[in-house]
């Protein structure tokens, strides 16, 4: 009796501790499982082409010399019976004989182990990418990358150069050649800045996708004071149809004039126009200099400084390479010691046309180009000629003008100029995003 008694509790025991190892096992499973849902990580969804990329193997490469739309494909496994499908299907969309070296292109393929090219994306440019799809169906089409504008602004003390000052604070290029050639290039000679002036901007920087920095799109405003002199530039819509903008001061005056003030830009003048100039080498013998020179790097660009006609290209004794034009009844101008002519007799050119460059043919010491300017027949010196001024804005655009700068005039004059020059020598700028 007694062991049979003994033998119920034993077992009765034995099933409570097994129930008992039972819950503890699935209480510790639980418990790992929820650690690891804790720990795992979730990648982020990524677009870009307007696919989800995590939904394909991505390769990307740029095109090579050899290459061709047809060998890429082949390359990732496409027989050219296909190749030939998609390329005849896509040919009203984009030419593939049109890929250029160094542009990049992605291939799309399925996230497998095959890796089967399914989109094939070319970009012939920043901005925009042809997409040829043939996974289901053969297709392509063009499409651009989300473009983001941001507006900025940039105020600064003359050091040095204002390229130099825009440079050392990292300043896109563009901007400077902007301001240069498009906005002040004929009122301001950006050679002869002096130390003291002053300037302030508003510009737009040009994004793609958001991040990837594209340059600067367009200055909307600028103002610099030059020698004591204003000089205001307000960027304004004249012709909403051809979408035509053009500079104007507060006064509602286009900012081009008849001339240039220099056929080249970002140089210094190595040489004035002198009448009474003696040389030393000459036993300072009287030897007038009729020209202006603008001494700069051999091959930088010599540009006509008003629209007119070539009436003379050719190498000369002492002048070397030289250019010719005549403008109008009253003036010419003439260009000296180039090293390239790229222009002929009878061509007609506009202001700010590239017509050779710098060089040092014929008599000349160092690379330079000499500017002449004649009136009436007479060589004169340009800089002291008073040239035809600016033109107002069309009347019946004066007042939408005039309301439309008011406000970007009142937040330019509100910009505070920081001199900085005894934090940091040559450079008295600041930089703010708006």
């Amino acid at each position: 009796m007694n062991y049979t008694k003994n033998r119920g509790l034993v077992k009765k025991y034995v099933i409570v501790a097994l129930i008992a190892i039972t819950i503890f096992s699935c209480k510790d499973k639980s418990e790992t499982t929820e650690e690891n849902e804790e720990i795992a990580m979730v990648e982020p969804d990524v677009f870009e082409f307007g696919f989800k990329l995590n939904d394909f193997t991505v390769k990307r490469d740029t095109i090579r010399s050899g290459d061709s739309f047809g060998l890429i494909l082949e390359r990732n496994k496409i027989g050219y019976p296909q190749i030939f499908q998609i390329a005849e299907k896509a040919k009203d969309t984009f030419n593939i004989k049109n890929l250029r070296i160094g542009r990049p292109y992605t291939l799309l393929c399925s996230n497998d182990s095959l890796a089967t090219p399914k989109h094939f994306i070319y970009q012939p440019n920043q901005e925009e990418f042809v997409v040829i799809s043939f996974h289901d169906s053969i297709h392509a089409y063009t499409s651009r990358k989300p473009i983001k504008y941001v507006e900025k602004t940039i105020t600064g003390i003359v050091t040095s150069s204002i390229s130099q000052i825009l440079d050392k604070q990292g300043i896109s290029p563009i901007l400077t050649n902007m301001l240069a050639e498009q906005i002040y290039a004929w009122t301001i000679d950006f050679t002869r800045l002096q130390k003291g002036d002053t300037f302030k901007v508003i510009y737009t920087d040009k994004y793609i996708d958001d991040t990837i920095y594209a340059g600067v799109y367009n200055v909307k405003a600028a103002f610099f004071n030059h020698k004591e002199t204003p000089y205001y530039a307000f960027r304004y819509r004249t012709d909403t149809i051809k979408n035509i903008y053009e500079y104007y001061n507060e006064a509602a005056k286009d900012l081009r004039r008849a001339f240039l003030k220099a056929p080249v830009q970002f140089s210094r003048i190595s040489s004035r126009y002198n009448l009474n100039r003696r040389i030393a080498y000459y036993g300072f013998a009287l030897r007038p200099h009729k020209g202006t020179d603008f001494a700069a790097a051999v091959g930088t660009p010599i540009l006509a400084t008003a629209n007119g006609t070539v009436t003379e290209s050719q190498f000369k004794g002492g002048n070397g390479n030289y250019v010719k034009i005549r403008h109008n009844a009253t003036y010419e101008t003439q260009y000296l010691h180039m090293q390239k002519r790229l222009v002929k007799v009878g061509q007609h050119v506009k202001q700010g046309d590239v017509i050779g460059t710098v060089g040092m043919t014929g008599n000349t010491s160092g690379p330079h180009v000499c500017y002449r300017f004649w009136k009436n027949g007479v060589q004169v010196d340009p800089l002291k000629e008073k040239l035809s001024q600016s033109e107002p804005i069309a009347e019946s655009l004066k007042g939408d003008y005039l309301e439309f700068i008011k406000p970007i005039k009142t937040k330019l004059d509100a910009l505070p100029i920081i001199d900085n020059s005894k934090k940091e020598e040559d450079i008295n700028l600041i930089s703010q995003n708006k």
